[in-house]
């Protein structure tokens, strides 16, 4: 219950922040290029933050008090955001708050996985149960957020910020705080060997390009439907859609991972997220395909996010858990955020929103053959 807790008061705030931190921006008058920027801050965090914070949570052993010092810190700094700020005292304060934040979710990720592994193997039904409610804190303030902002104006942004870290901080001082037992440098097992290994190279570059995909969305999603005249409660109900079709999935999922391979349910999770983006990029105005393309994210998102805990747990058990779930956080996340964000901005200006999510297509197709390739070594072993 405390991990459940902690998921959805953390992704309560992504659930707000990240689908309107662009649409803010735009009503503070930054352009598309400086948009793209500032969103980009929290990937570019994830390069450095979530690998640092992982080596010292294993070293030490001190996951719960990391985490609570991150998100107190994270919760400060967002004060700033009540004052107005140029581009630069922007960047700086965004980049000081995601510092603290972006490394949660990987020591949360490394202990629950823990937590839910029984005899060694993960168990994707109890994770499933738990990640759950990480989808509803989304989902709640995905759509009162738009339906807020919608009726009261995005003026209110920073105080939201100010709610739901104020819950983030209230969850993470009610875990228990459990101190696991600290590895010294001379136990500390070296991960660039298991890097070396092909599958883990492989496993690492489908996660990269399936992830640079999703990355358009998160940034571009919003501004693309507000530039083709949807409301933004109807952009909080899109977002809304791929979530609850995400919490029906995490709750069943015992029910349907074992009927493919992990390595299976990669290749079919990039290959629908190509799908799914041909669709937004192609068909934006389609109400039914629209709503399908969403439908997907149970699949390109919820499953595949599954898998790839359980993989990371699988070739990074014990003490290389902590780096494992910082690396495909750095991998994942971190430079596809950077690449996406930025290139996205300067393609989108150039091209227009639409071809964002073209590119997306593309790239999730690259996904989809790294994730074969990876699918083949595993039946060759």
């Amino acid at each position: 219950m405390p991990f459940a807790a902690l998921s959805a008061s953390y992704f309560a705030h992504i659930g707000f922040f990240n689908p309107y931190l662009p649409l803010w921006l735009k009503d503070l008058g930054f352009g598309l290029l400086a948009i793209s920027v500032l969103t980009s801050v929290q990937s570019a965090t994830r390069l450095f933050a979530p690998y640092a914070w992982g080596t010292l949570s294993d070293r030490t052993g001190e996951r719960v008090k990391l985490l609570r010092y991150g998100a107190t810190a994270a919760l400060v700094f967002s004060l700033a955001l009540w004052f107005p700020l140029g581009p630069v005292a922007l960047f700086g304060v965004l980049l000081l708050m995601f510092t603290h934040t972006s490394a949660m979710m990987p020591m949360s990720e490394a202990a629950l996985a823990h937590l839910v592994s029984q005899g060694g193997a993960f168990d994707p039904k109890r994770y499933g149960r738990v990640r759950l409610w990480g989808s509803l804190g989304f989902l709640v303030t995905v759509m009162v957020a738009g339906w807020w902002f919608e009726r009261f104006g995005l003026g209110h942004f920073p105080g939201w910020t100010l709610a739901t870290l104020l819950a983030v901080v209230a969850s993470v001082w009610c875990l228990p705080d459990h101190r696991e037992a600290a590895h010294q440098e001379t136990d500390h097992p070296a991960i660039w060997p298991l890097l070396r290994q092909p599958p883990v190279r492989w496993f690492f570059a489908a996660v990269f390009f399936h992830v640079l995909s999703h990355i358009f969305i998160y940034v571009f999603f919003s501004l693309y439907l507000d530039s083709l005249g949807y409301s933004k409660t109807v952009i909080g109900l899109l977002w809304a859609v791929s979530v609850v079709i995400e919490i029906g999935w995490f709750f069943t999922q015992g029910r349907w991972l074992p009927r493919l391979s992990l390595t299976g349910w990669l290749v079919l999770a990039a290959g629908l997220m190509a799908l799914r983006m041909a669709l937004t990029a192609g068909l934006p105005q389609v109400w039914p395909l629209l709503l399908a393309a969403q439908a997907l994210h149970a699949i390109t998102f919820a499953a595949h996010h599954t898998v790839c805990i359980a993989l990371i747990s699988h070739h990074f058990p014990g003490r290389l858990r902590g780096r494992g779930q910082a690396l495909y956080t750095v991998i994942g996340y971190g430079l596809p955020g950077v690449i996406g964000g930025l290139g996205g901005g300067v393609l989108s200006q150039r091209l227009g929103l639409a071809s964002v999510f073209w590119l997306s297509s593309a790239c999730a197709l690259v996904a989809t053959l790294c994730a074969w390739r990876l699918r083949r070594i595993e039946h060759a072993a």
